[in-house]
C-alpha cells in the first residue's frame, strides 16, 4: 500500500495524528479542513472543552514519537478535587499509583503540534477552509467549497477516510449507499466554556494538580488546568428547564445562580457574564452508526464514526487509538476492503462500550460523588485492588491508565459493581466493611473478573 495516495477529510486531532501516521507508512496524504489553519487563526472562544490525555493517547502519540514535544503541554492531574455547596472541598485521587494521572491539555496547542509534525514528515498537504459538500463514489470524486476561493472545486480520490467529526460529510455520503444504523442521540444538556484568569502574580487560582468538578445532581461545573495558570472552566446544565441555558437569561439569574451554587468559584471568574452571554452553547450528543465503510473506497473514523459525550475524558483517546487500531488492520492485510471491515469489527463493539460509559460518567460526575456509598465503594476497590492487583483492577482504571479493550472493562466493571454493592449494603463506614465477604466474592468471580 506504500508510495500510494491516500484523502482524509478533517484536520482536527484524529486527522493530523493519522495524517502522521500514513505518512511514515510512505503514503503521499492529502488533508482537507473545513476551518481555517489554526496555527494562523485564533480559535474562536468558547468552543473547546479542555482535553484529558490519558494512557490510551498517549501511546499512539509515543508511537510516532512526538511525546517528547506533547510533555511541554500537558499538566498532570492527580484526581478530583470536589468542591460542595459551602465551598469546602475533597479530593479524590484517580488511582493508587504514582503513574496513575491523567494529564490536561489545550485542543489548539496539541492539534498545531499534530499540524506541525504532519508537514515536517514531507508526504502531507494541507488544504484549510475546503468544506465537503459531496462524495460522488461512482467517479470518485470529492466535492469541496473551497471557502478562501469562493469556488466550488472536484477531486478525485481512491480512498478517503472521514475523520471530520460529529457532523461527518462522508458518514453521510456512506450511510446513503448503505445504512444498518444511524442515530444522533442529544443528551439534552449542553456546556458554557468559562475563564478563570491567573492570579495577579501569575499563579494558579486553586490547586493545579486536580480536575476540579463541583457536582450539583442536575447540572455542574469542572475546571483544568492551563500552562499559563488559568482555569479553562465548563458549566453543565440542562437545554430547558428552571435550571437551564434557557431558564438562566439574564445577569441578574447568572449571578444568582453562582451565588447559590458555586459562590466559592464565583470571584475566581471576573469575566463570567461576558463569557456566559458571548460565547457559544456547545453542544452533546453520542453518535453510532453502521457500516463504517463504503467498499474499498471510504471509511470513518474517531468522532465521524463514534461521537461521544465528554465525561469520560476519552474521546480523543479513543480517536488516537483508533489510528493505531487501523495500522494493525493494514498490518494483517493489503486490501482495503478486508482493512475497512476488520477495522470496524475490532472498533465498533469497543466505542458503543465507551460511549455508554461515557453518559454513565456524567451522572457519576455531576451526582454519585456526593453519595457516601460512592466513595465507600471506591475505598473498598482501592482495598481489593492491593490484595489482588492482577485481577481486581477498578473500572476507570482500567479505561484510563490501561489499554484494555473498552468493552472488555465494560464487562468486568458490571461484576465489579455487583461485589462492590453487596459489600456496602448496610454499611455506614468504612471500618463495618467485612473484608472477608469482599474477598471471597473476588475468589467466586475469578472467571469473570480475569
Amino acid at each position: 500500500m506504500s508510495d500510494r495516495e491516500i484523502s482524509l477529510v478533517g484536520a482536527g486531532l484524529v486527522g493530523s495524528l493519522l495524517a502522521i501516521f500514513l505518512a511514515k507508512r510512505g503514503f503521499q496524504v492529502s488533508v482537507y479542513e473545513r476551518r481555517p489553519d489554526l496555527r494562523q487563526t485564533d480559535i474562536s472562544a468558547g468552543k473547546s472543552i479542555n482535553l484529558a490525555l490519558a494512557n490510551r493517547g498517549i501511546f499512539p502519540l509515543d508511537q510516532v514519537g512526538l511525546m517528547d514535544q506533547v510533555q511541554k503541554i500537558m499538566l498532570p492531574m492527580r484526581g478530583r478535587m470536589l468542591h460542595d455547596e459551602q465551598g469546602q472541598t475533597s479530593f479524590q485521587a484517580y488511582g493508587q499509583k504514582e503513574h496513575e494521572v491523567i494529564y490536561s491539555i489545550s485542543r489548539g496547542q496539541l492539534n498545531a503540534l499534530l499540524l506541525d509534525a504532519a508537514e515536517q514528515t514531507g508526504r502531507v498537504k494541507l488544504f484549510f477552509n475546503h468544506r465537503c459538500q459531496k462524495v460522488d463514489f461512482a467517479k470518485n470524486q470529492l466535492e469541496f467549497f473551497d471557502g478562501a476561493k469562493g469556488e466550488t472545486k472536484l477531486i478525485s480520490f481512491e480512498q478517503v477516510i472521514g475523520s471530520d467529526g460529529s457532523g461527518s460529510a462522508i458518514r453521510k455520503a456512506i450511510l446513503e449507499q448503505a445504512c444498518e444504523q444511524n442515530s444522533e442521540e442529544p443528551l439534552g444538556h449542553s456546556y458554557k466554556e468559562l475563564c478563570m484568569p491567573a492570579s495577579a502574580d501569575g499563579r494558579f487560582a486553586m490547586e493545579a494538580d486536580a480536575l476540579h468538578i463541583w457536582p450539583r445532581g442536575e447540572y455542574m461545573q469542572i475546571a483544568l488546568p492551563n500552562l499559563d495558570g488559568s482555569f479553562t472552566v465548563t458549566l453543565f446544565m440542562p437545554n430547558k428547564g428552571e435550571v437551564s441555558f434557557e431558564g438562566i437569561d439574564s445577569a441578574s439569574k447568572l449571578r444568582a445562580f453562582y451565588e447559590a451554587n458555586f459562590s466559592d468559584s464565583l470571584p475566581l471568574l471576573p469575566s463570567l457574564a461576558d463569557d456566559y452571554f458571548n460565547n457559544p452553547t456547545g453542544s452533546l450528543m453520542t453518535v453510532r452508526c453502521k457500516p463504517w465503510s463504503y467498499q474499498n473506497k471510504a471509511l470513518l473514523l474517531g468522532d465521524a464514526a463514534h461521537a461521544i459525550v465528554p465525561f469520560h475524558g476519552q474521546g480523543m483517546n479513543c480517536g488516537f487509538e483508533d489510528c493505531v487500531g487501523l495500522m494493525e488492520c493494514m498490518d494483517a492485510s493489503d486490501s482495503w476492503d478486508e482493512v475497512f471491515k476488520s477495522f470496524e469489527h475490532l472498533r465498533k463493539p469497543n466505542s458503543d462500550a465507551i460511549a455508554d460509559l461515557a453518559i454513565a460518567n456524567y451522572v457519576e460526575m455531576r451526582n454519585t460523588v456526593r453519595d457516601p456509598k460512592f466513595h465507600l465503594k471506591k475505598q473498598l476497590a482501592f482495598q481489593l485492588e492491593g490484595l489482588y492487583p492482577e485481577l481486581f483492577i477498578p473500572q476507570y482504571s482500567m479505561v484510563m491508565f490501561h489499554r484494555m479493550p473498552y468493552a472488555r472493562a465494560q464487562q468486568i466493571g458490571r461484576v465489579q459493581e455487583q461485589i462492590l454493592n453487596r459489600c456496602v449494603e448496610g454499611v455506614d463506614g468504612p471500618d463495618n466493611l467485612d473484608l472477608s465477604l469482599a474477598r471471597r466474592l473476588v475468589e467466586e468471580n475469578r472467571s469473570s473478573l480475569n
